[in-house]
């Protein structure tokens, strides 16, 4: 399941796709850790980089709808493949991932919209290796749109001029455009155009983070638009504000699979070559108990937001799952990430600062990815909307099966109004859990009966509603439900053993174990309420010859399977020439 760089077999539907992947590992391995390292920690501009993206059109073949490519071959905007990509950038570093995120989020509104002009320029620039920008935050207001102080203002000739300030905008120093949102001055509607920071109206003020990313913010100081300029207005522009992040904001729990694998071969190499005490470090049972539960963490991680991948593909008007399953990868996977690096930091300890380790670019960007994109909070107010029609208002689908299929996803960029959530069905989870017969799942079953007992006879008050720590602790009891729905659907696909399902599922009753007994420990919970949270603590199943096992044969094979290049290719040749 996991990405190894040096043994990167894996099928793809097209030369196109396997090229786009080839060459961005080679280009990272050529490169080096000690280049990658030296750049991170003296803030360079990922230059080399971005030339690379655009001799190569990787961002153009990846993120161009098949209508604007010119004639091109293969291009699109495949979410699979996209996958796949995130996954090798953010394996490498945040900061190259960074920049094709936000040139993502750049182009959204674009091929939202309904301004051909526009559209055709934005390939064109893709082609010529430009990156986006998405100017929607700003300082005092943060992702709180309705606040937005952007403001076209008319004038007589039908024009605009924006002025306005925008913060916390990624590559908002280079973009070939920059997506903005704001309002029309003596109007109510909302507005997305397009601006250029080449522009002498537009300052780039200052970068507002001390990285190899430029955030930005920036200022419009009467900077002209015409209707040549603008994607959308009114419900349109404010649809596709949250359409565009609906799609982007599910790459950020690829970004931190990435990175946890990295990490997860640079900690059993140091731990597996370790003696301490006179025993192998690796020999310690805390050690590898830390290790398994670091390893189905990421597994799960991955076949999650595979999962997700294919609803998200699957998605129409009449079928709106990927609503929930695109706000959990962005919240569950990455604050799951978050664990991931902790259970390998705590094996490694003070190995784990050391400047010449990928570990210590993970161990401090970790921590970026639930923070993106909307917070955890913000994501889990959204996911506990859909609670209830899950638990007891199932729907009847057809049965999804893998896409991975080289198509253009259209309906992202029709996605339609966001308004409708609480109409939006799922299929009935107690099918799908009904499929599996393990000890851990079995007893993660009963975890979920007395939760949803809960809801229907000790639902939440009022005054609990009002609670937003109550409902982030009620909303990851309810995410726990989902995200075991989806692993075991994708548990068949990718024909996951049922030593590593079990496994899996031993982390989830101890998970939500935990969970439960925390809302158990609120001020506000009822008498009620605590009864039934007591009945949802329980014990996972202990099996040591299944725990065994998964260390023996999923884990331990992991040491020595991939160490990164150290230095650049051409100081590789040079060193060897100098020792023959």
């Amino acid at each position: 399941m996991l990405l190894n760089p040096h043994e990167h077999h894996r099928p793809y539907h097209d030369e196109t796709s396997t090229e786009i992947m080839r060459k961005t590992i080679e280009f990272f391995e050529n490169k080096g850790r000690r280049r990658i390292k030296e750049d991170d920690h003296e803030r360079v501009w990922y230059a080399d980089f971005l030339e690379f993206v655009a001799r190569e059109q990787i961002f153009a073949k990846l993120m161009t709808p098949p209508q604007y490519a010119d004639g091109s071959k293969d291009v699109r905007f495949d979410s699979w493949r996209n996958c796949e990509f995130n996954e090798i950038l953010g394996f490498y570093g945040l900061a190259y991932w960074y920049t094709w995120q936000v040139s993502m989020l750049g182009l959204g509104p674009i091929w939202i919209s309904g301004n051909e002009a526009v559209k055709k320029k934005a390939a064109q620039l893709l082609r010529d290796g430009h990156i986006f920008a998405f100017g929607l935050s700003e300082k005092e207001h943060g992702a709180d749109i309705y606040s937005s102080e952007m403001t076209l203002f008319p004038q007589d000739d039908g024009t605009y001029l924006a002025r306005g300030r925008k913060y916390y905008i990624g590559n908002g120093n280079k973009a070939g455009l920059v997506s903005t949102f704001g309002k029309i001055d003596g109007t109510d509607d909302y507005v997305f155009f397009v601006v250029q920071p080449r522009h002498e109206q537009y300052e780039c003020v200052k970068n507002v983070c001390n990285s190899q990313n430029f955030v930005a913010e920036f200022a419009l100081h009467d900077y002209p638009i015409t209707d040549a300029e603008i994607l959308s207005r009114g419900a349109e522009a404010w649809d596709a504000s949250l359409n565009t992040i609906n799609f982007c904001k599910y790459n950020l729990g690829w970004a931190s699979i990435g990175m946890c694998t990295h990490a997860f071969y640079e900690a059993i190499d140091h731990a597996s070559n370790r003696q301490l005490f006179g025993s192998q470090v690796t020999d310690f049972p805390h050690i590898r108990q830390l290790f398994v539960d670091a390893y189905v963490r990421l597994v799960s991680m991955k076949l999650f937001a595979l999962r997700a991948s294919d609803y998200m593909r699957s998605a129409s008007s009449e079928d709106r799952r990927y609503l929930l399953y695109n706000p959990m990868v962005k919240m569950k996977v990455t604050t799951q990430g978050e664990a991931v690096i902790d259970h390998l930091w705590d094996v490694i300890a003070a190995k784990g600062f050391e400047k010449d380790m990928f570990f210590e670019m993970a161990a401090r960007d970790i921590r970026a990815l639930p923070k993106l994109e909307g917070t955890v909070h913000v994501n889990m107010a959204l996911i506990i909307k859909f609670m209830g029609n899950y638990f007891f208002k199932p729907g009847e689908f057809p049965v999804i099966e893998q896409r991975d299929e080289p198509v253009n996803d259209d309906f992202l960029f029709n996605q339609g109004p966001t308004k409708g959530l609480g109409k939006i069905r799922f299929h009935d989870y107690k099918k799908t859990y009904a499929g599996v017969d393990l000890p851990n799942a079995n007893v993660f079953k009963k975890q979920i009966r007395y939760l949803k007992a809960m809801l229907a006879v000790a639902r939440p008050s009022k005054e609990q509603a009002k609670d937003i720590d109550y409902l982030l602790n009620l909303g990851e009891l309810f995410t726990l439900v989902v995200y075991g729905q989806l692993i075991i659907e994708n548990a068949k696909i990718y024909a996951i053993d049922d030593d590593l399902l079990d496994q899996i599922f031993d982390v989830f009753v101890r998970d939500f174990s935990r969970y439960a007994l925390q809302l158990y420990g609120k001020s506000v919970t009822t008498k009620r309420q605590q009864l039934l949270l007591r009945r949802m603590i329980k014990r996972p199943v202990v099996d040591n010859a299944r725990f065994d096992k998964v260390w023996n044969e999923h884990v331990a094979t992991l040491k020595d399977a991939y160490e990164m290049n150290e230095e650049p290719a051409a100081e590789r040749d040079n060193s060897v020439a100098d020792v023959a």
